[in-house]
């Protein structure tokens, strides 16, 4: 169990936290949700010890462990991937390293040798004879293979080293659990395993994701950071996001009787109970809703961005051709002979072994980067592009308002009030609009370029990585807005959710060609074992 008592965080004139008291308890998932700011990141450090309350303190019981996933990429780049995650226990690897000094000295004493006697006996209580095969099984579940685990960091790739600190993360069985974004850089099957695991994990464990299927499957609680507070919902977070908005709306609704909202508040717990999650947790997890209260719910201060995108004509008989791609950067062939052929409708979801490629092939069909073979787009498409990296796009002091005017297609829009309007929807209020371009966040940058690709009225969205940066309320609404969109869209994303509301066709790339799933939404392709037999064995090519 991991309790926090009156804890509260104030920077200059802000108070982040006021006197927030928990108990977080062994056997549940907790889903740390709050507007970008509201310092969920923060949270977390101060649980691990990493940052100091104003006021307030946490505990633990006695003899529990913490375990923090770390995002420190660079870190142990001499040091064996193997090491690295046994490590993760920092206890039982000093006892190891001690015990370890003492059979290599040579001039170890009698004394030093009952040391050793010991150490070995707290080591196999602590199940240190085993702790080798977990580390290596752990590489392995996250696709780490076990030529690379006596490898050094260095040599390897960024995703693989997002995953060695995952495995450091979860190793020796922790008794708490702190989790910052860790699908961040997972492939697919990365993260289903983690799902797995964190489902039939028994201890405690708190979470902070942007991914919402993530979320929905292992999260028993949501812990809403809101109004300097933070408060438990039980469920998950599409039920913390319904019951939210439900009791919005209805204390918007002053004419309506207490009786009657009170009654669909009940209505809607009922039904969200039976159709608690499918997951092992399930049982729990309805129990917990079942004996919820009406009070529980409070209307959440998050705003929501209005994204709606048009197009100003639709596309004709053709959308794309791509034949015999290949790609090189810095020497390397990142895409080789690759083909494929999209038609108008199509909202197609690149799939990579790592990001690398996916962002290749979307910067080739741009003719952001230099390729060989052909890319063909249909005369009445017309595009607009977002980048994973954007710092291009933003390498001026221009306000926002006056970088957006450049995108304008009426003389209504080339207009401050309509702008400064525009903006507002998308959360820019007031003299935000007037902010420099350059030293906007990562999440702003990210709203002015839909903001842009909301202006230009393209018949064809391309998006890499789109929801990179944005908060759950920014990605829900950006998730609506293509859902609603008429066009088609060509985008790679590592989210879910996200993907499996948008695309119609999948697309499997690879140094060696693709697989093309036309047709086939993203659940279906993942349960399909012999597709994913078939991937499988051409990412290891």
């Amino acid at each position: 169990m991991l309790t926090v008592s009156d804890i509260s965080l104030t920077f200059s004139d802000r108070k982040l936290f006021d006197d927030v008291n928990i108990k977080f308890t062994a056997g549940n998932c907790y889903g740390l949700i709050g507007a970008n700011g509201a310092g969920k990141s923060t949270f977390l450090k101060i649980l691990s010890g990493d940052q100091q309350p104003s006021t307030g303190h946490v505990s633990m019981d006695p003899n529990e462990r913490l375990s923090v996933l770390r995002q420190n990429h660079f870190d142990y780049e001499d040091q064996a991937p193997i090491d690295v995650v046994m490590a993760g226990n920092e206890e039982l690897f000093k006892i190891a390293q001690e015990k370890d000094a003492i059979y290599m000295n040579p001039d170890s004493t009698d004394d030093d040798f009952m040391r050793a006697a010991e150490l070995e006996a707290e080591f196999g209580e602590m199940g240190g004879y085993e702790a080798e095969a977990e580390a290596a099984q752990l590489l392995q579940n996250l696709g780490i293979p076990v030529e690379l685990h006596r490898d050094l960091m260095s040599n390897l790739t960024s995703g693989e080293h997002v995953k060695v600190l995952l495995a450091r993360a979860l190793f020796g069985k922790p008794d708490v659990l702190l989790l910052d974004e860790p699908t961040n850089g997972l492939d697919i099957q990365a993260i289903s395993w983690l799902e797995d695991f964190l489902i039939n994990f028994e201890n405690t464990v708190i979470v902070v994701s942007h991914d919402r299927h993530f979320l929905n499957n292992v999260c028993t609680y949501m812990a809403d950071l809101d109004y300097g507070k933070i408060k438990l919902y039980p469920g998950n977070y599409d039920f913390w996001k319904e019951s939210s908005e439900l009791a919005l709306r209805l204390q918007n609704d002053a004419n309506r009787k207490a009786e009657e909202k009170i009654a669909e508040l009940k209505d809607f717990i009922a039904r969200f109970s039976a159709n608690a999650s499918k997951s092992k947790q399930a049982t729990s997890r309805k129990k917990m809703l079942d004996k919820i209260e009406v009070e529980t719910f409070v209307p959440s201060s998050r705003k929501y961005p209005f994204v709606g995108f048009e197009q100003e004509r639709e596309i004709g008989n053709d959308l794309l051709r791509v034949d015999n791609l290949s790609v090189e950067i810095d020497g390397e062939k990142i895409l080789d002979n690759i083909s494929f052929i999209l038609n108008p409708g199509d909202k197609t979801a690149f799939i990579g072994q790592n990001d690398i490629q996916t962002t290749a092939l979307l910067q080739a069909v741009m003719g952001k980067i230099p390729y060989t073979g052909e890319v063909k787009w249909g005369v009445t498409s017309s595009q607009s592009y977002l980048p994973k990296d954007n710092t291009e796009d933003f390498a001026t002091d221009e306000s926002i308002l006056d970088w957006l005017r450049q995108f304008v297609l009426t003389k209504e829009e080339d207009d401050n009030t309509y702008l400064r309007g525009f903006l507002g929807r998308m959360l820019f209020k007031g003299d935000e609009s007037l902010k420099p371009v350059n030293v906007l966040s990562g999440g702003e940058k990210v709203r002015v370029m839909l903001s842009k690709m909301m202006l230009q009225r393209a018949n064809v969205l391309v998006l890499d990585d789109p929801t990179n940066h944005l908060d759950l309320e920014s990605i829900s609404a950006l998730n609506d807005g293509l859902k609603s969109f008429k066009g088609s869209i060509l985008f790679a994303s590592h989210d879910h959710e996200f993907i499996s509301t948008l695309a119609n066709h999948i697309v499997v790339l690879s140094k060696n060609g693709v697989i093309d799933r036309i047709g086939e939404n993203y659940d279906d392709f993942l349960e399909n074992a012999e597709v994913q037999a078939k991937v499988k064995a051409l990412w290891a090519e």
